[in-house]
């Protein structure tokens, strides 16, 4: 009878020991909202300073935000299964066709796509600004982009003035946003 109680007190204080283990172990693992704060930079938006980043086009040139000092930005994160970034492009067209020569630029970058898939669709399209690879994601989890399409305009000077989620967006908007970009720049 006293052996198995032994056991049986042996047993409990094993159980309580992995239990204590276990609460000490829990107990130090931070909530997702404070890993959220720890592990993440705060969102890019208006007023701060649009992130550098370097991607390639399908055709292998290299492009770095911060090589475009000087012009307005139309940043655009997209996909081809998307249907209002679809719709958006020609508006997004139109008006780089209109403002290119007035010292403004557009970046799509595509996420996560192939290079047959996205260059069929440009091709289709017949889209003449610079197409960038986001093939791993990285830039659009930078830019913590949860909403295709995600648009950033950005002045000249790198800051970002607006960020438009979701779509698609008119021409008319889109201009209007360029024109008070290139103004801005025009006024310093």
């Amino acid at each position: 009878m006293i052996w198995d109680q032994k056991i049986s007190w042996v047993g409990l204080m094993a159980a309580l020991l992995v239990l204590g283990v276990a609460w000490i172990a829990w107990s130090r693992v931070p909530d997702e909202e404070a890993l959220a704060r720890v592990d993440r930079p705060p969102a890019p938006q208006a007023g701060f300073a649009a992130p550098d980043f370097t991607l390639e086009t399908r055709d292998g040139e290299t492009i770095s935000l911060s090589d475009l000092r000087g012009q307005a930005v139309l940043l655009n994160f997209w996909a081809t299964w998307c249907p209002p970034c679809r719709a958006e492009m020609p508006a997004i067209q139109s008006v780089y066709e209109r403002y290119r020569d007035q010292g403004f630029t557009v970046l799509a970058v595509d996420v996560g796509e192939g290079d047959a898939q996205v260059g069929a669709f440009v091709d289709e399209q017949g889209l003449t600004f610079p197409i960038l690879m986001d093939r791993d994601a990285n830039v659009s989890h930078r830019y913590q982009v949860r909403a295709m399409p995600s648009t950033f305009f950005i002045d000249p000077s790198g800051v970002i003035r607006e960020v438009t989620l979701g779509g698609p967006m008119t021409e008319a908007f889109i201009e209007s946003q360029v024109t008070g970009l290139l103004a801005e720049s025009e006024s310093e």
